[in-house]
């Protein structure tokens, strides 16, 4: 009898006591804040991010030194306004084709070139298509026409300003330009977007960083990195300066890590053995988070790279991260022998992107309409992570 009353005592003690938990439990959840990086994490929409890229292939492939590469700059520059992102300025430098590769910036790693990963296992085509007749709409052929011209660049950029230590920042980037005569979609209009959506969640007014955080986007990035290596060419001797002295101004604060956006939406796989590749996301699809062993600053990058993989973990909704050591050929580069680099993509450059695991890279049919919904949230969720990972290291907080 003891053994069959004793649970039925026992259940009568727990169904009394468990409400009266359930509150308690109810109204501490309640007194204890949400977690403000949950709630700009939050703000981001697949929809919004979906429309800026929109609105980015509305000028073609936005190729450097054209009208529409120009027209390009003055949109992200007018959407940058309307986000409230304030100091938006521009970086001007002179590109001319007859320069080398790698015209300026910092001495990088000699080893660097080998270190993006060797190619396994079956490889697809891969090239820059300079065919305007391989463009089938005639409309966005004709977009593409006008032939790129040497010259003076432009790149924009806004900063959001850290309110305790506006002397540091985090620099966050993508390319803005593209090239094969198509619209540049993914490569990088998708990266883009993601650094505009960003710029529009942080410089919303009822956020605060104790850091400052710089939305970066360069151009000639197809042409050898040229302006985010004219901004390091620029800008790095300016760091941690107050300007003018005593009035807590600093232009360019001291550099704390920079974070580069390039390709975020096609992580269908590796090519079959006919050459041909997936129409869907591989199961295994996740956000690439690349720095590069041999650079000078590969400690610190690596400790950020895992930062970010921490972040994706807590805020990501629908892909993981993977952490490789790979960074190789993007505009992170000139950074990582001064500062902790990395480069958030849909593959690894070399060893997956390089093999043709992207048919789309550079080709007439990078175009919005080529990407699904699961595409498009992959980059999405590239953005959630980087914005979960920069609002922890800035301490970003929401005014109550």
């Amino acid at each position: 009898m003891i053994r069959k009353t004793a649970p039925m005592a026992a259940s009568i003690i727990l169904a009394t006591t468990i409400p009266a938990l359930s509150a308690a439990a109810a109204g501490e959840a309640e007194s204890k804040p949400a977690d403000p990086i949950a709630v700009l994490v939050g703000r981001l929409d697949l929809e919004k991010y979906k429309t800026t890229i929109k609105g980015l292939t509305k000028f073609g492939d936005r190729r450097q030194g054209t009208d529409r590469n120009r027209a390009a700059i003055d949109w992200i520059e007018a959407q940058l306004k309307s986000y409230g992102c304030s100091n938006i300025s521009r970086i001007k430098y002179t590109y001319s084709p007859n320069e080398t590769r790698r015209p300026s910036g910092p001495p990088v790693s000699p080893d660097a070139a080998q270190g993006g990963g060797r190619y396994r296992g079956l490889r697809g085509p891969t090239g820059v298509n300079t065919d305007p007749l391989m463009q089938s709409d005639e409309k966005l052929r004709a977009l593409n026409s006008q032939p790129t011209q040497p010259g003076e660049r432009e790149e924009v950029y806004c900063t959001k300003v850290g309110s305790t230590h506006p002397e540091e920042m985090y620099i966050v980037g993508a390319h803005m330009d593209g090239h094969g005569w198509g619209e540049a979609a993914n490569d990088d209009g998708s990266g883009t977007a993601l650094v505009m959506e960003l710029a529009r969640v942080f410089s919303s007014p009822d956020v605060k960083t104790e850091r400052s955080i710089r939305f970066a986007l360069w151009n000639n990035e197809e042409t050898g990195l040229n302006g985010a290596r004219a901004y390091v060419d620029q800008r790095a001797s300016l760091q941690g300066k107050e300007e003018p002295a005593g009035s807590g101004r600093y232009p360019e604060p001291k550099w704390l890590g920079m974070i580069q956006h390039d390709m975020m939406l096609f992580d269908h796989g590796m090519p079959r053995s006919d050459g041909t590749v997936s129409k869907q996301q591989r199961p295994e699809a996740d956000v690439n988070i690349e720095f590069q062993s041999l650079a000078k600053a590969a400690e610190g990058a690596q400790k950020l790279a895992w930062a970010f993989y921490g972040a994706n973990e807590a805020y990501a909704t629908d892909y993981p991260a993977a952490v490789g050591p790979h960074m190789t050929n993007t505009d992170s580069t000139p950074f990582m022998d001064i500062v902790p680099a990395i480069s958030l993509r849909e593959n690894e450059r070399g060893r997956e992107i390089g093999a043709g695991w992207d048919p789309q890279w550079h080709q007439p049919f990078d175009n919005y309409a080529t990407y699904s919904d699961a595409d498009f949230r992959l980059g999405l969720n590239a953005a959630q992570t980087t914005l979960g990972a920069v609002g922890r290291l800035t301490g970003a907080t929401l005014a109550r």
